[in-house]
């Protein structure tokens, strides 16, 4: 597996680098499945691909300096803020069940699973939860493709394919501001329903977590 290191780029970027990514493989042919994390900065709201934005306050968001991007992914939208991306890609049969798009979670989210448990952080999928459609707030929502800690979210995931290729890619909540999350989504945040790094442990820094991932 190829590992791209953390850098920290804007919310465009980002996007532009995953996408440029598969692109790159689909070109290629790639078979070997590449990791990268990364970072944003400025914040920014990133929009599932068929999202609306209706409930997204421009100019309130702009006074925070937080940026507004669409991924390539589906789902609701994120904060990206002090939290850790990752995104996963390779072909569809480099998984022993990569045509099923519930089974290609569970195998990429193993790697997330094994990385964390060396951490000291025991994950589990998520899932067990309805999915609430009301909320436009992506982390609020809980799916099979979340991974949990003691029932609570911490890493949320979305999928795309192109020409046989996946392209998975997650927000691993390092810390968030509530008062923050619920004035940009406009709903409130139960915090039963989410964790954070610094919950979890407030001794693990986002370096070791980042050094947690090299090692592949």
């Amino acid at each position: 597996m190829k590992i791209i290191p953390y850098e920290v780029k804007t919310g465009f970027q980002n996007m532009q680098i995953d996408s440029d990514l598969l692109d790159k493989f689909i070109a290629e042919h790639c078979k070997e499945p590449v990791f990268r994390l990364y970072g944003w900065s400025p914040a920014c709201v990133s929009l599932g691909r068929n999202q609306k934005d209706d409930f997204i306050d421009y100019a309130f968001l702009k006074s925070k300096n937080i940026d507004v991007v669409r991924r390539l992914t589906g789902g609701r939208a994120l904060l990206h803020d002090d939290e850790i991306t990752y995104s996963f890609i390779c072909p569809a049969s480099y998984l022993k069940h990569g045509e099923n798009v519930t089974e290609s979670y569970k195998e990429i989210s193993q790697f997330l699973i094994d990385k964390f448990k060396k951490l000291g952080i025991e994950l589990e999928l998520g899932g067990q939860k309805g999915i609430h459609t009301k909320f436009d707030y992506c982390m609020l929502i809980s799916t099979g493709a979340d991974l949990c800690y003691q029932g609570k979210k911490l890493i949320g995931s979305a999928q795309c394919r192109k020409q046989g290729y996946i392209l998975q890619h997650g927000s691993i909540l390092y810390d968030f501001n509530k008062v923050l999350l619920e004035e940009i989504f406009k709903e409130k945040v139960d915090t039963s329903s989410v964790t954070s790094i610094k919950q979890v442990n407030p001794n693990i820094t986002k370096a070791d977590i980042i050094n947690a991932f090299l090692d592949c």
